[in-house]
């Protein structure tokens, strides 16, 4: 016999959201679960993820003209030698707070199309795609934020102050920070299907095929499976990201850039460097989505297995579920 747990009301919120459902889990543990792996994740991966940004944003110099990707990468690295710990904290306060703004929207539209399709806390293709289309507004402000304050490491030798960024988007009713808005929601939906979706699964069939017939355990096969997702994420994401970073790092003052314009922008970047001027950041954006899908689903598995002991040590669980 399981015992009843006393019912948690808030307003605008189902009553049913801190009841222990299929797998053992209420929505709230399994959102709590993928907020806290996502804080991990962020971070532990915001090193990767400032480098792959000026990579991608040193495609061009401040004359606009196009850059060798091996003179961007030179030159990132460069930021990295003279500023490492700066460089390296760029932008994991926004992404931080993002956890806050940008996972629970999302993660709160993906977990609920979950658990109302009977998926509980594994959601499927069509969670992840509701979640990818609603959720893009909330998120897209804060990687905006977050890309600006990286955007003007080599004028200046710092990261631009949040407020300084608030101030002038402000001065604009706040539209700059939506800049991006459109291929966020691809990058977003890739994301989302292969990253919270095709990578559990995976990882099932992996443990299936390999756990139980070596000794590699559920970490070791969530890296295998993270690894053999992350090639095809990034070749997919790799040139939504640049969209995203020629829109969203032009000045707000200034005039925006159109998604016409930024494929234009890469288009010209294709035609004087072929192919690697298209997936600039390919191989530290693969190094990047390995070890962020792991941590992330790493953190995610230790949130539910807690939360899934404490709900059956304390007899939580529906009979029938046990």
């Amino acid at each position: 016999m399981s015992s009843t747990a006393p019912v948690v009301k808030i307003p605008g919120v189902a009553d049913d959201f801190f009841i222990v459902k299929k797998g053992g889990l209420s929505q709230a543990q399994a959102m709590t679960a993928y907020l806290g792996g996502s804080m991990f994740q962020t971070i532990c991966d915001n090193p990767i993820t400032a480098y792959r940004q000026l990579v991608q944003q040193y495609a061009k110099d401040l004359a606009g003209k196009p850059v060798d990707p091996k003179i961007a990468s030179q030159e990132a690295k460069a930021i990295f030698r003279a500023h490492p710990v700066s460089a390296s904290l760029s932008g994991v306060g926004p992404r931080l707070v993002g956890v806050g703004f940008k996972r629970i929207p999302k993660f709160g539209v993906l977990l609920g199309f979950s658990f109302f399709l009977g998926e509980g806390e594994n959601p499927g293709f069509i969670a992840a795609t509701a979640a990818s289309i609603l959720s893009a507004p909330f998120i897209n402000p804060i990687r905006m934020i977050e890309k600006q304050q990286r955007a003007f490491y080599k004028q200046s030798g710092k990261q631009k102050p949040i407020m300084e960024i608030l101030r002038e988007a402000a001065a604009q009713r706040f539209v700059p920070l939506f800049r991006g808005t459109i291929p966020l929601m691809g990058h977003s939906l890739a994301s989302a299907l292969l990253g919270l979706v095709g990578q559990p699964r995976l990882q099932k069939y992996i443990q299936a095929e390999l756990g139980d017939k070596t000794s590699l355990g559920r970490s070791a096969t969530g890296f295998v499976a993270s690894a053999c997702v992350s090639p095809i994420y990034v070749v997919v994401t790799n040139p939504l990201s640049r969209l995203e970073v020629i829109m969203q790092t032009n000045s707000i003052a200034g005039k925006r850039i159109t998604v016409v314009e930024a494929v234009k922008e890469m288009a010209t970047d294709m035609t004087t460097f072929g192919l690697r001027g298209v997936f600039r950041g390919q191989g530290i954006g693969i190094a990047k989505a390995i070890v962020s899908l792991s941590l992330f689903h790493e953190g995610r598995h230790f949130l539910q297995d807690f939360f899934k002991a404490y709900n059956v040590k304390h007899d939580l669980v529906p009979d029938e579920h046990k």
